[in-house]
């Protein structure tokens, strides 16, 4: 019996076998089913998926025999890997010098032909092989031949394809570990910078207030630029909270509930003293979807319809329809509009424009940048369709 060469290039081998991560383990349809179609079409009553481990080959699966691996020494397809990624054949095993006295020659499984097609990484480099086997000498047609190579070429494909997988999920692992540590962040971040953001308001709206004839005209008008400043930085910081928040908030389950109920319940969120005019245009339905996400959704859209409004009378409609497979709402206003310009840069974070609203502030540029993160997360879509001076109507859609 003649041992099996080890490859030169074994350390990069073994290191590329590693990291498919195969090795012990379970038997799988898509390999069970590969081994049997190569017994059957080269009509042998033994095929394996052999890998070649460091002094061992171990079957990833197996037709016609009970072994579970063997050691390299004795191995076949020990031999069959240093074939340059060509199919590797022993007609009889019991004329060849290098397997005659071989234990699986002399004992069971009684080995007498042996073809096994290496299986070749895209860098070159041999795992094992997929090989047949039989208890008296055979060749192969040409035909044959052919189909060990195309499967062994459909094993690789399957390797590199759960390879891949398990990156993904390692990337997804890492992806959602760090999320979770950035909303942990964010919420610590914004609960200790809230605090002395909310003193900073009471203290300057007490200078307002308690102080004002104390201080001349400059004074004043420090004491009003702080205390606008501060309330800027904690709409700011709510802002970055509540964009942190999106992965959580698309986590939760649908909700069904009644639109109507649900649009007046918002709008009283921002209106609750009825200040402004509002009309919807639906019917009474009822929707499943994720309700705290819907509610961000409109709560941003409503805000800025109210916000960026220059009219006299804040006029705002919501409407509604749906399709076979989702529901399309719209949030349009009287307000001051959007300039053509500007309509696709107002969903990016952190884009400002520099329009005062109503009250008197700027915006932060990131409310309509989670309002697109959610609606994206709901498998939907948001446009805009806007005029100066004639308002600005915000479609958007969900999957249902």
């Amino acid at each position: 019996m003649i041992a099996p060469k080890i490859p030169d290039n074994e350390t990069i081998r073994i290191k590329a076998l590693k990291s498919f991560s195969i090795l012990d383990t379970f038997s799988e349809k898509e390999f069970d089913e590969i081994t049997l179609l190569a017994s059957i079409i080269c009509e042998t009553p033994m095929s394996l998926i052999s890998l070649i481990d460091g002094d061992r080959q171990w079957f990833k699966s197996k037709v016609g025999i009970d072994l579970e691996e063997t050691s390299r020494e004795i191995s076949f397809c020990g031999h069959a890997i240093l074939n340059e990624g060509q199919l590797f054949t022993v007609e009889n095993s019991r004329l060849d010098e290098r397997f005659y006295d071989n234990p699986l020659v002399l004992g069971l499984p009684n080995v007498v032909f042996y073809a096994g097609a290496p299986l070749v990484t895209s860098e070159g480099l041999s795992l094992g092989t997929l090989c047949v086997l039989d208890n008296k000498p055979k060749i192969l047609t040409a035909t044959q031949q052919k189909a060990m190579e195309v499967l062994s070429n459909k094993i690789i494909s399957l390797f590199e394809l759960k390879k891949a997988n398990l990156l993904l999920e390692k990337i997804n692992i890492e992806l959602e570990t760090q999320r979770a540590e950035l909303e942990m962040f964010a919420n610590v971040a914004a609960h200790d910078m809230r605090s002395p953001l909310k003193n900073i308001t009471a203290l300057t709206e007490v200078l307002m207030d308690d102080y004002n004839s104390l201080l001349d005209d400059d004074g004043k008008e420090l004491v009003k630029m702080l205390n606008m400043s501060s309330i800027t930085l904690k709409d700011l910081v709510d802002g970055i909270l509540h964009h942190s928040k999106t992965g959580t908030i698309l986590q939760k389950k649908e909700d069904v509930f009644d639109l109507k109920s649900f649009i007046q319940d918002t709008i009283q969120l921002i209106d609750g003293r009825g200040n402004y005019s509002f009309t919807t245009s639906f019917e009474n339905q009822t929707i499943a979807v994720n309700k705290v996400a819907l509610q961000q959704i409109f709560i941003n859209l409503i805000s800025n319809s109210v916000k960026y409004n220059d009219k006299e009378q804040v006029e705002i409609e919501i409407g509604f329809t749906e399709s076979e497979f989702e529901y399309q709402f719209y949030v349009s206003d009287n307000g001051m509009g959007i300039a053509k310009e500007y309509q696709e840069r107002i969903f990016k974070i952190f884009e400002i424009l520099g329009v005062e609203d109503r009250f008197g502030k700027k915006g932060n540029g990131i409310g309509l940048s989670t309002v697109k993160k959610l609606i994206e997360g709901l498998g939907g879509a948001i446009s805009v369709d806007s005029e100066i001076d004639k308002g600005t109507k915000v479609s958007f859609s969900v999957l249902k």
